[in-house]
């Protein structure tokens, strides 16, 4: 039968897109990236209210605090600073127990006296900080003016200004947060997609109904339909996935760089679209070696175990680490993307590691096309690789 994989690959993407397990998880996984993208917005968006006590009397405690209240608001800092002004110290340490005041401020004596952001537990870093920041200005300025000068004067030439030479913006805790979900996005396509295929062979060959379509479909064309099936539900998963997260990351401070982040997300697809293929194809062996769905815990483990190394060491990976990764299949579908958005791969880097990767799927698929054939039509327990491998192709339907 011409175009027999068609049949095959229309026939699992149907099954897939109606499975209720998948759309389930499927919604779950949007609804979680819409959460957390929500959350985050909200939570960089929101204005802390902070009750600060200060103890009649204490002038200059209270001359701080009203200037790091108008510094907060006029430099937008997401922070509202309110003065709590208390009778004593004993006042003030009532009003920190009974939260009804998050710190209290007081200022040091002489010289050589601290000032002391108290509170009944940790201060506020935040709060800490623009405190700090303040009670340092205006120190500075009493000094200088005492001495005659200006902080300005004192001050004049002491900016230190930070540059990036590579001239890429993106932050650095934002490519280790991308390198996270690219390994999140790979695994979840390869394991979910990959078990189903898995699941599909062991299910037809359990119930003998693969010696019946071996009648009419060729094993290799049997094959391909099954991989490029599972390939097109794992790849538009993704895609769903990945376009929810870049409209999402539109509406927080992540807009900025969302050209970045899409050209990263292109070649994510593009090295996920070629790596996958050799994935599905080594699932669908670890499926014709089984026996029964039982044996698929048994026959799927290394793959797991490949699968779940690649989650967990790209996305930490960094350096050197992170250089030799992006050329080894099938940790460069994920490394040499998050290298493009850091900025460190050269134009033609992406270009070789993508031609790897595909001659290693190549590799992948011959293999397991011959293992596929091998192994489908033994039963009567497991099927060893070895086994599969040297199968008489005479006792292989279809080939």
């Amino acid at each position: 039968m011409k175009n027999a994989w068609m049949l095959v690959a229309t026939r699992e993407i149907v099954v897939r897109a109606l499975n209720k397990g998948f759309l389930i998880g499927l919604v779950v996984n949007v609804v979680m990236i819409g959460g957390l993208i929500g959350f985050t917005s909200y939570m960089d968006g929101r204005t802390e209210s902070f009750d600060v006590a200060v103890v009649a009397g204490d002038g200059p405690a209270a001359t701080a605090l009203e200037s790091a209240a108008g510094t907060a608001a006029s430099d937008d800092q997401d922070i509202e600073l309110n003065v709590v002004r208390v009778d004593s110290a004993a006042a003030a340490e009532a009003a920190l127990e009974d939260e009804s005041a998050d710190a209290w401020l007081s200022s040091g004596d002489g010289e050589a006296g601290g000032w002391t952001l108290s509170g009944w537990r940790e201060p506020d870093n935040d709060l800490a900080a623009l405190v700090e920041s303040t009670v340092r200005d205006q120190v500075m300025a009493g000094r200088a003016d005492a001495a005659g000068t200006t902080v300005d004067a004192l001050t004049a030439g002491s900016d230190v200004e930070t540059e990036r030479l590579d001239g890429n913006p993106v932050d650095p805790q934002i490519v280790f947060v991308a390198g996270f979900v690219l390994a999140f996005l790979f695994f979840m396509g390869a394991v979910g997609s990959g078990s189903m295929i898995a699941g599909s062979v062991i299910e037809e060959k359990q119930s003998r109904l693969v010696e019946i379509i071996a009648t009419a479909v060729p094993l290799r064309q049997l094959l391909a339909g099954k991989i490029i099936g599972s390939s097109v539900i794992a790849l538009a998963q993704n895609l769903l996935l990945a376009g929810v997260g870049l409209i999402g990351a539109s509406f927080t401070d992540l807009s900025a760089i969302l050209p970045a982040m899409s050209a990263t997300m292109i070649w994510f697809v593009v090295f996920f679209t070629v790596g996958f293929v050799a994935v599905a194809a080594l699932y669908a062996v670890a499926g014709s070696l089984a026996s029964r769905t039982e044996d698929l815990q048994y026959t799927t483990s290394p793959l797991m175990m490949l699968i779940l190394g690649v989650y967990v060491v790209t996305f930490s990976a960094d350096g050197m680490l992170e250089r030799v990764l992006s050329y080894i299949p099938p940790a460069s579908i994920v490394s040499m993307p998050v290298r493009v958005l850091n900025g460190d791969a050269l134009w033609w880097e992406p270009l070789v590691s993508l031609l790897i990767l595909l001659l290693a799927t190549l590799g992948a698929v011959l293999l397991s096309e011959r293992a596929y054939r091998g192994a489908l039509m033994q039963t009567g327990g497991r099927v060893s690789w070895k086994a599969a491998m040297t199968a008489d192709r005479g006792t292989t339907l279809g080939a």
